[in-house]
């Protein structure tokens, strides 16, 4: 499934064993035809107070092109999903694919009927993006320099100026101390719930056994007023935690944080470097991502965008756990 392009380290092994280490059991399927591997996903049972259910994140993958092949393809593995999910008393399936939002994908999940539930859009993700930001960085540094915004790339050139700003690479884990302080700070000012330090830690803990995780620290006079958690999986760079001082904007160090990270991924071979996480900051210009969107978008790409988030139906009890979560959903505004 490497040749697979839309994937991400949400459906790796690496993955599944830190789901294992979070006390969530996993299970892996996998659709074979004489030997060929037509289809794999990553299932995670969780356990929340608002009910049971089967969360793929970024998956199923599927290496079938062709739309009714896909849909019979997906259709048995859907059909041994839900049995391991009502064994295991799940309510529902949650599933974020990484299908281009296009009619046909869409229309390749309406026409699912599984043990009789069809698949309806969630209110809901499934703790991970339906659209994102992405470069090719396969150009040459000049040629990526060349492609970003003008303003970008003037404030990446003053920072390297400053003296005092300096930007490190680490595979420490005891650097997660020094993310973390960051990160309730951003915390507090933005007020949202931060992903906790122990989730953060086994994260980082999984990927640095593979030497597939780094972090970045940008210091100003000897003080990291900005980091990011790196993840580099299958020719890919994935920006995935970042935080830094909000005192200290005016310094720009997040800039030439980024574009470290985007040479790092260059030196590994990766073709592609992932910022994690997009939203229209035309359409949506309210929207809490719409600021860091266009802090990445200055770095030239593309955006991606996939089918919704959706949800398959395995017992009546789903049906509470929708009402709940859509008016959590018109509460919070979004």
């Amino acid at each position: 499934m490497q040749k697979i392009k839309e994937k991400s380290f949400l459906d790796s092994w690496e993955w599944g064993e830190f789901q294992i280490g979070q006390g969530h059991p996993i299970r892996r399927f996998g659709v074979v035809d004489n030997s060929v591997l037509l289809a794999a996903a990553l299932a995670v049972k969780i356990k929340a107070r608002r009910g049971t259910y089967i969360l793929i994140q970024h998956g199923p993958t599927v290496a079938s092109k062709d739309q009714s092949e896909k849909q019979e393809i997906l259709k048995e593995l859907f059909f041994r999903l839900a049995d391991w999910g009502k064994q295991e008393g799940a309510f529902f399936i949650r599933c974020a694919p990484l299908m281009e939002r296009n009619k046909e994908n869409i229309g390749v999940f309406e026409n699912l009927l599984i043990g009789g539930s069809k698949f309806i859009e969630a209110p809901m993700h499934a703790n991970a993006y339906e659209a994102t930001w992405k470069l090719d960085i396969s150009p040459t540094e000049d040629e990526l320099m060349k492609g970003m915004r003008k303003t970008t790339r003037y404030v990446i050139r003053q920072v390297q100026k400053n003296p005092d700003v300096l930007i490190e690479r680490s595979d420490k884990i005891s650097d997660l101390e020094v993310y973390a302080e960051l990160n309730d700070a951003v915390a507090q000012r933005q007020q949202f719930v931060p992903f906790s330090k122990d989730f953060i830690r086994k994260e980082f803990e999984i990927f640095a056994e593979q030497g597939q995780v780094l972090w970045f620290l940008g210091k100003y006079s000897d003080r990291t007023i900005a980091a990011s958690m790196v993840v580099f999986w299958q020719g890919c760079a994935y920006y995935h935690q970042a935080a830094s001082l909000g005192q200290y904007s005016k310094l720009s160090v997040p800039y030439l944080l980024q574009w470290e990270a985007i040479r790092e991924a260059k030196r590994r071979g990766c073709r592609e470097y992932d910022f994690w996480g997009y939203i229209d900051p035309k359409t949506n210009p309210k929207h809490p991502w719409a600021g860091p969107t266009l802090f990445k978008m200055g770095f030239g790409g593309e955006a991606y965008e996939y089918i919704k988030t959706q949800d398959l139906p395995i017992s009546w009890k789903y049906w509470p756990v929708r009402w709940f979560e859509q008016f959590r959903k018109l509460k919070r505004g979004l």
